[in-house]
């Protein structure tokens, strides 16, 4: 799940950046033995109103704060890399599973194929478009799934840029939400259907995994906390009426809230709606942090996001 393929048989990512509407964070990870350890980490404020995720119009509105803050991460990070994942704001992207029947053997035929339909519900020319699939789950029929992520190319190129500025060559983008996923797949955190909420200050983005497969997403924007439990309420309707579910495996909630304590009653409220124990998304579940930096809630749910792109990269090259 990821706007770019990766670099295959190339080296990982020396380090992973996002940029968001709040900050820009870096971080480096390293092993430790069978361990993973966050190695570096640097985060550093925006302005009110300097980025603003949006997927059909500019993101970047004052490019020189973007820019500056980019350079002061890396500065409290202490680290100079050259290659980086760049992970981005949901809102930038589109997410959508689609089903074919019958899926074509040739790979220029599938690009075609999903190509056109997406096109239909695409909110720009498809021309403009970078887009991204990745398989999902197959029926016994020959049929299956696709995750879809697309992008107008302008807007990913805004983010980029920021990257060549201070001479980081981004190989890999992805979003938020598809990196926190891919920390726990990474970490074979679940086998059965497993919810993930995923929180930010202008959206909260919804998603049903089976296994390592996404059978459901949903992104909306400007959720407070009336509007996340219908979210929730409704993912889970639609779980059990239409993707014949038996009961979450795990929920995991976690991310940056508007307010202070919103993470804290989002749990709460989630974990009365559903009747289901709901675990914190935190990247110490699976990376541990050098005794000189400190694990608070709002560190941890920041470095998700990072921890889990490059956790993914390492996976996929072990695999090439």
């Amino acid at each position: 799940m990821s706007l770019f393929a990766s670099w295959l048989a190339t080296p990982p990512p020396d380090a992973a950046i996002e940029i968001s509407p709040e900050a820009v964070a870096v971080a480096a990870i390293a092993s430790r033995g069978r361990d993973t350890i966050v190695q570096s980490h640097g985060v550093q404020p925006l302005p009110a109103g300097a980025v603003v995720a949006s997927l059909t119009s500019h993101n970047l509105v004052d490019r020189p704060a973007v820019v500056q803050a980019l350079r002061s991460a890396l500065e409290r990070a202490a680290i100079r890399p050259r290659r980086v994942a760049l992970v981005l704001p949901d809102l930038c992207a589109r997410v959508s599973l689609i089903r074919f029947d019958r899926i074509p053997e040739r790979r220029e035929d599938l690009d075609q194929l999903v190509r056109w339909q997406v096109r239909k519900a695409a909110p720009f020319p498809v021309e403009e478009a970078i887009l991204s699939y990745s398989p999902g789950v197959r029926s016994a029929d020959g049929g299956g799934e696709f995750v879809v992520v697309m992008a107008r190319r302008d807007v990913i190129r805004e983010y980029e840029s920021v990257c060549d500025e201070v001479g980081l060559y981004a190989g890999l983008v992805d979003l938020a939400t598809l990196s926190v996923i891919n920390m726990f797949v990474a970490a074979a955190a679940a086998a059965d259907d497993w919810l993930t909420v995923h929180i930010r200050p202008d959206y909260v983005s919804v998603a049903i995994m089976r296994g390592a497969d996404m059978i459901f997403f949903r992104n909306r924007p400007d959720a407070d906390d009336e509007s996340l439990l219908d979210v929730v309420h409704q993912t889970s309707m639609y779980y059990q009426d239409r993707l014949s579910g038996h009961g979450f495996s795990r929920v995991l909630l976690g991310g940056t809230g508007r307010t202070p304590g919103a993470i804290e009653r989002a749990q709460r409220n989630v974990e009365e709606r559903l009747g289901a124990r709901v675990e914190p998304i935190d990247a110490t579940r699976v990376a541990s942090l050098p005794d000189r930096i400190g694990a608070g809630a709002t560190l941890a749910a920041t470095l998700t996001p990072l921890v889990g792109i490059l956790l993914r990269t390492r996976r996929e090259a072990a695999a090439a």
